[in-house]
């Protein structure tokens, strides 16, 4: 499941057919639907206690403070609250209030229950067509600022993250790869995600970016390349690897709405080059940028993600990259990948679907 700020992607990968056979849906992501109830309430003129965990804003962070706007009450748990800012004194100041979970329970008004991960409704979706709701394994993708100290902003908090783990010599693509027990505790929103999960099954967390950059490498002719830049235009976040092979020379990231056609071309091109300069990517309200080796040109440009089309026409003749013919699974394959990787035992097995073509629910005639 590749959780992001439009979609959820979700892929019921099995390993005895061809992956293009497997179960795909795109739909509506955690956000998107938890704004929608937000709304509801508003257009009721409610008042809205949240419950639940730590999830993705976006969305439901307007929808909230439109709520708000509107003259209506929300209050929210502790674990809920912190979708909103890791600092409660923060959600004060938006104009909830804060709440134990027994006040919660006594008040009135519209509930609505915040987290990334509702694996009832997916059981419902699946069995709704006929299909087993059951798995031996689960791979989810979040995208975590983590839980940044008070006064520090979460954009650095996460761009520090992503420093240590390059710096530090995780320059492979594939080590920005979690299982359960090793999740960070300060990346608060996995956290959330491992203990909604519950121990059922094995499981298995990414960065839904850096996923996306994994997936991508499963088309053919984006792993061909040995020197590469890939990048991920999703709805909030724009992130853009330069590798060679799947070791990471470099790393930008954005926020997509900041970008125009033009920047983002200039800031790839600055990227591979080696002069991209880190704080003034801070200062245009990015992230941030990485260069750890430089001193090329862009050749070649693979773009995935939902807003692709800002580079759609550009003078680096991007290729819109189409792992296992769905570009909008790209971070489901990658966190494939990445399973197969992390776990040597089945590591033959999902590599040997991964690669199989034509294998499907046939007959003769």
């Amino acid at each position: 499941m590749d959780i992001g700020t439009g979609t959820q992607d979700i892929l019921l990968f099995d390993s005895s057919q061809a992956v293009e056979n497997s179960v795909q849906l795109v739909m509506p992501a955690p956000t998107v639907i938890a704004a929608q109830r937000v709304k509801l309430a508003t257009a009721a003129g409610s008042s809205l206690v949240l419950t639940g965990t730590n999830m993705g804003g976006g969305p439901v962070t307007g929808a909230v403070q439109e709520h708000i706007a509107a003259g209506f009450s929300v209050h929210a748990t502790p674990s809920a609250a912190v979708t909103f800012d890791d600092d409660l004194e923060m959600v004060r100041k938006m104009g909830l209030t804060v709440v134990s979970d027994e006040e919660a329970a006594r008040l009135h008004g519209t509930r609505v229950v915040l987290g990334d991960l509702d694996l009832s409704m997916v059981r419902r979706a699946l069995e709704a067509f006929e299909v087993s709701p059951r798995w031996d394994a689960l791979a989810v993708a979040v995208f975590d600022h983590g839980n940044s100290p008070p006064g520090y902003s979460d954009r650095q908090f996460r761009f520090d993250h992503l420093r240590q783990q390059v710096t530090g010599g995780q320059r492979e693509v594939i080590s920005f790869v979690y299982l359960a027990e090793e999740v960070p505790d300060y990346l608060t929103r996995m956290k959330a995600v491992a203990d909604a999960a519950g121990n059922e099954t094995p499981l298995l967390l990414m960065d839904t970016a850096e996923a996306a950059v994994l997936g991508s490498l499963e088309d053919p002719h984006v792993a061909a390349q040995q020197c590469k830049v890939v990048a991920n235009l999703g709805n909030e976040h724009t992130l853009a690897f330069h590798l060679h092979g799947t070791t990471i020379w470099g790393i930008l990231e954005h926020h997509t709405h900041l970008l125009s056609q033009e920047r983002l071309e200039q800031h790839l091109q600055e990227l591979v080059k080696g002069d991209l300069d880190g704080d003034r990517v801070w200062r245009e309200q990015g992230h941030g940028a990485i260069v750890v080796q430089g001193g090329e040109k862009l050749g070649f440009l693979s773009v995935i993600g939902p807003m692709r089309g800002m580079l759609e026409g550009s003078s680096l003749k991007p290729y819109f990259a189409t792992p296992h013919g769905s570009m909008m699974l790209a971070g489901s394959f990658g966190l494939i990948r990445g399973w197969a990787e992390r776990m040597p035992s089945q590591r033959d097995e999902i590599m040997s679907a991964l690669r199989t073509v034509g294998n499907g629910p046939g007959h003769s005639h």
